[in-house]
């Protein structure tokens, strides 16, 4: 029986968990015994627990409680609490997701005391180390045994790095000095395939908003580059408003706490006070899983600063406008089903512009074929 430990702290990342651990409790069951661990980097019970509740994921094993704070005294107690954990139970590998405080801290304190560390998203690249997430992108790949990559384009970003082709190199094991990285596809696009049935069963959220399918926008806004810069969120909060106005469509925003905090305060009051009065906007609490995958899915088109985002937009075929300068899924953009407008409010008016009269779209399957957890967890059995 191997014994692994995932990392979990933000609630993108107990999404994907999800994958694995429906795919550890079923087929693998007698071969791997998982045990997850909190970090509590999100601590809000709408942000985090309902997950756990909702997509029947087994209760977090630890909770370390971290809590916010900056950068390095919450990556730091972080650190602190999942290496006494690991040296207490000495698991046989530590899975991380993504590229948040949480993964980093995962993965730091495994390296260092010479446990496998398997990193789930690995090889993404936005290529702009302003982003505290791509610092931990690139730090935790390079402490990682096992790299499991969703896209062709993060398996070569890994090669021009420096790590040897998996592919071409026919090595069966690895350790830390010879790590293995593997194009596997998205985990999220499998639990895409295994909610979205039951979210449509399950969420009401579009007879509670009013919401009429392919009908509306979805927007959601939430990184700090975008929340903490008045003139960067004025800016796209004007595009929202004149966007609505103009084209009479309903749009709905699912806020993120740290958002409707700066939109209170006062360096927002003009354009918050117009967004209030604005009946076409609707400001709704953070959206569970199942309402998320049932606004996506019956959205006519999405605006957002997410990476997760902006996949899930993929999945359903629906276009997507980025409230970013740059995007780690560059497949998207380059397929012409996604345009970065960045926090440009006459950018964002042009691509809306352009989306809604553009009908046919492009989807190729590039984030694989939905069977990404089997597959992470039959190369950790066979190669660590």
């Amino acid at each position: 029986m191997r014994k692994i430990f995932t990392i979990v702290g933000a609630r993108p990342q107990i999404i994907k968990a999800a994958a694995i651990s429906r795919q550890v409790r079923t087929v693998f069951k007698d071969r791997i015994q998982e045990s997850i661990v909190h970090t509590g980097q999100h601590y809000d019970e709408n942000m985090s627990q309902i997950f756990f509740d909702e997509m029947e994921i087994p209760k977090p094993d630890f909770n370390l409680n971290i809590g916010s704070g900056s950068h390095g005294s919450q990556t730091a107690k972080m650190i602190e609490g999942i290496e006494k954990l690991l040296l207490e139970h000495k698991p046989d590998a530590l899975l991380i997701y993504g590229d948040t405080n949480s993964t980093l801290a995962g993965a730091l304190a495994a390296s260092k005391i010479h446990i496998p560390v398997v990193h789930i998203e690995a090889g993404l690249r936005s290529f702009n180390k302003s982003m505290p997430e791509e610092i931990n992108r690139i730090l935790a790949d390079n402490v990682s045994t096992l790299l499991f990559s969703p896209t062709k384009t993060g398996y070569k970003n890994l090669l021009r790095e420096g790590f040897e082709d998996t592919e071409k190199s026919g090595r069966k094991k690895f350790d830390k000095d010879h790590r293995g990285i593997f194009h596997c596809g998205d985990v999220m696009y499998d639990n895409t395939l295994f909610f979205a049935e039951m979210a449509e069963k399950k969420s009401a959220v579009l007879k509670q908003n009013n919401l009429v399918p392919d009908n509306f926008v979805l927007v959601t806004i939430h990184r700090d580059s975008n929340t903490d810069n008045p003139e960067r969120l004025t800016a796209i909060l004007e595009a929202l408003n004149e966007i609505s106005v103009e084209q009479n469509i309903d749009m709905i925003l699912p806020l993120h706490p740290r958002t409707l905090k700066m939109m209170n305060g006062d360096a927002y009051s003009a354009i918050y006070d117009l967004i209030k009065k604005n009946k076409r906007i609707k400001i709704i609490p953070p959206a569970s899983f199942f309402d998320m995958i049932v606004l996506e899915k019956n959205s006519s088109l999405i605006i957002t600063d997410s990476g997760g985002v902006q996949k899930e937009a993929y999945f359903f075929k629906k276009p997507s406008i980025v409230l970013r300068p740059e995007t780690e899924w560059k497949e998207i953009a380059e397929n012409g089903a996604a345009i970065i407008a960045d926090a440009d409010k006459q950018k964002i008016k042009t691509a809306y512009d352009y989306f809604s009269t553009k009908k046919d779209l492009n989807f190729p399957a590039v984030f694989g074929d939905g069977k990404a957890a089997e597959f992470i967890c039959n190369k950790m059995l066979e190669t660590l």
